[in-house]
């Protein structure tokens, strides 16, 4: 999993490249996120346009940062999910718990 930051009005966009999947993208953006968490950047968008794959350990992740970022005051949405990760949260019952985009500029304005 390749892993690039930028901050773009406050917001941290958070570039996803690879795979979200048990010992493989999963820790590895727990960690990314909660040092963001830590460091007061608590308005995180995730850009999964890269995202070939996430298994039930991603969506876990997923679930798991997006609840430590609310708890602190914060928003986490997602963009450019692919359909396979849009049916899968479907599936889960989770898609409804994200604000989801397709358009970068949309989503980076629905940051209060």
């Amino acid at each position: 999993m390749k892993i690039d930051l930028r901050l773009e009005d406050g917001i941290t966009v958070v570039d996803l490249e690879g795979t979200i999947t048990i010992g493989e993208g999963d820790v590895q953006l727990r960690k990314t996120l909660f040092a963001l968490i830590e460091r007061g950047q608590n308005k995180i968008l995730l850009n999964m346009e890269r995202v070939g794959y996430m298994d039930s350990s991603g969506v876990g992740e997923l679930i798991s940062c997006f609840k430590e970022v609310h708890e602190r005051g914060g928003q986490l949405k997602l963009l450019n999910i692919s359909k396979k990760i849009k049916d899968l949260l479907q599936i889960t019952q989770l898609l409804s718990v994200f604000e989801y985009f397709s358009d970068e500029a949309k989503a980076l304005s629905s940051f209060k």
